[in-house]
């Protein structure tokens, strides 16, 4: 297994660029946000035409939901963002821990969602906000010249 690309980054507010497309939604601290979040990513990809990454951003969105319900506490933010040529995911949550990688054994039935992380994005992280936290992985998608989403 490679070496984590785990990165960080100040937290910056910033406007956002011409031709950066942006979603996002609440979630409710259950179960059910996680296909939720599946659905809601799905349909924005869709919509934006860059449907390539489905399914490794729903696999990933998954994980890190996942984490948010078991690691964190009250409302959750999923938020989506494409700007040029990058897919962004971020799942904001009220735990200011990071999450860390730990020793997984065989048998364990959780623990691997960071490995996930690692293997199928081309970045992701995590970074303290005011609030809590934001995890956070990035997808290459394909673009027009111009940085307009193909």
């Amino acid at each position: 297994m490679r070496p984590f690309a785990l990165a960080f980054r100040a937290v910056a507010v910033s406007l956002p660029r011409p031709g950066t497309r942006r979603a996002s939604w609440q979630l409710v601290p259950s179960a059910v946000s996680v296909p939720r979040a599946r659905r809601l990513v799905c349909g924005q990809l869709a919509e934006w035409e860059i449907d390539e990454q489905d399914e490794i951003a729903r696999l990933l969105v998954s994980e890190l939901v996942t984490n948010a319900l078991c690691h964190a506490w009250g409302p959750i933010r999923l938020a989506v963002s494409c700007e040029r040529g990058t897919l962004r995911c971020e799942v904001y949550d009220a735990n200011p821990v990071l999450p860390r990688v730990r020793d997984i054994r065989q048998d364990d039935e959780g623990g691997r969602g960071l490995y996930l992380l690692d293997l199928l994005s081309d970045l992701w992280g995590s970074e303290r906000t005011p609030m809590g936290k934001v995890s956070w992985f990035e997808l290459a998608v394909h673009t027009h010249l111009d940085g307009t989403v193909a």
